[in-house]
């Protein structure tokens, strides 16, 4: 406020003045929101004594400062969800007439403009074809729609998942809310909570192909949010599955963009959740896995008495029976919670899985593997590095050599409390994130053997998100 006037200010460097006492006065702050074909679309209006639109500034708004500038300039404050596009145009529509708002924003035309109809125009809205989002940088803010909209979001102050991260994994307790401008993640079985100031909410699905028993390749989608900070950075992730409308409310509630990542690029999500912020946290809500001794022993007599039963059904030339057996069983424990009864219909686990894992851990003593034997982990074959997030991954591929766009350098860093592993090109473009620790002497002695280079450095807080945002692919 000054001498009288609201002063906004809009890039690049311009200002409008708009007057707060006589005739034609600025009198109120409209904060709204209307469905789009990517998402919600929000705006800010100021709204004249006889409720006409002075001046229509789209994007995204935290609603609390909005609230306080409207009480310290003596405003009426409104929020309001409209039902349609259309509706919100014929809403914004009663605009002053041939009120200059001196504004310059690409694709807006100030009132009285003789291309416009009624005298007002609006700049093209986040969300339509040919925009972007406004959020934090490095991040992709457009994507195909959701899905139809089936009307106007309530404003809703807390939110829950709908099912799991993944088809078939347990639902998620896990509660959001808010407490004015903070953002409260509750995660009642492992008993935490966590409160952040995000800037943005970033709705995510990414599908990774994997391999079955019979060796056929088949995709397992991962979905849920996660909360980024103003350079892009995940601050919290929160798998599950999570209803766009729920979300578009949820978010709504404090004006909170959302980066809609449903469909993008499969390699694109992966590298943004890999970009970690100092402090990142994951909340599963659900228990950590846990085995009593008692079950411990059923899973080890259930596993026995499936190798009993396969080998008498093998013996006596009952081979397709036992075939038939097993696949009914894992039809059945789809349907259950209690997949430990799995071993009783693949026994073999109970051999195999721990001679696997000898095998993996000697294979990594030679630096022919690096990495855990859960994953991910990094082996090199016919001149290509290849990245396993878990073992039953497809493999990511890279060419080695000092070439661009090929794998030639291993830079184990260390950043405040984050640690990880970037596989960087001779021209050093971050081709694969891999965050988490890396003990540094294992990956030495791994690039030495597959002639790859090592550095082994602490990032500044300039060089971390370089890297990070620009990561080709990760796994995270």
């Amino acid at each position: 406020m000054a001498d009288g006037h609201l002063v906004v200010g809009l890039p690049p460097g311009r200002r409008v003045r708009l007057p707060l006492t006589g005739p034609g006065r600025a009198t109120t702050l409209l904060l709204y929101g209307h469905p789009g074909p990517y998402g919600t679309v929000y705006g800010l209006a100021v709204l004249d004594d006889e409720g006409q639109v002075m001046l229509d500034s789209p994007g995204a708004r935290p609603r609390h400062p909005v609230e306080t500038t409207a009480a310290q300039a003596g405003l009426a404050f409104v929020f309001r969800l409209y039902g349609t596009a259309e509706e919100a145009r014929r809403a914004l529509a009663r605009s002053v007439p041939g009120r200059d708002t001196d504004v310059t924003r690409p694709g807006l035309s100030v009132p009285g403009h003789p291309e416009t109809p009624g005298g007002f125009a609006r700049p093209e809205a986040p969300g339509t074809p040919g925009a972007r989002r406004p959020g934090p940088p490095g991040t992709a803010w457009q994507g195909p729609p959701p899905g139809p909209w089936s009307g106007p979001p309530p404003v809703c102050a807390g939110l829950r998942p709908v099912a799991g991260a993944t088809k078939g994994a347990p639902f998620p307790a896990t509660v959001l809310s808010w407490d004015g401008d903070t953002l409260v993640a509750l995660d009642p079985p492992a008993g935490r909570t966590v409160r952040i100031t995000p800037a943005a909410l970033y709705h995510y699905r990414y599908p990774v192909t994997v391999t079955d028993s019979r060796w056929q390749e088949k995709k397992r989608v991962f979905t849920g949010i996660a909360l980024l900070d103003a350079a892009g950075l995940v601050l919290l992730d929160l798998p599950g599955e999570w209803r766009v409308p729920d979300v578009a409310a949820f978010a709504a509630y404090r004006g909170l963009p959302i980066v809609d990542a449903l469909a993008l690029p499969p390699e694109r999500v992966r590298a943004t959740l890999a970009g970690r912020a100092p402090g990142w946290t994951r909340l599963t809500g659900r228990p950590a896995p846990r085995f009593s001794r008692g079950k411990k022993v059923a899973i080890a007599g259930a596993g026995t008495a499936g190798l009993l039963v396969m080998a008498y059904l093998s013996s006596v030339g009952g081979w397709a029976a036992w075939r038939g057996l097993s696949t009914l069983g894992w039809v059945l424990l789809d349907a259950v919670d209690a997949k430990w009864l799995a071993v009783f219909f693949s026994p073999l686990i109970l051999v195999l899985a721990p001679v696997r894992r000898a095998l993996h851990l000697r294979r990594a003593r030679r630096a022919s593997v690096l990495g855990p034997p859960g994953g991910p982990f990094l082996t090199v074959r016919d001149g290509r590095l290849h990245i396993r997030q878990v073992p039953q991954a497809v493999p990511s591929d890279l060419m080695t050599g000092p070439w661009p766009g090929t794998a030639a350098v291993l830079l184990v860093y260390r950043h405040e409390n984050l640690r990880g592993l970037f596989v960087l090109s001779g021209t050093g473009v971050p081709l694969h994130h891999l965050p988490g620790p890396w003990h540094p002497e294992a990956v030495h002695r791994f690039a030495v053997r597959h002639g790859l280079a090592c550095e082994v450095r602490a990032l500044s807080r300039g060089e971390y998100p370089a890297l990070a945002l620009r990561a080709v692919d990760a796994s995270p």
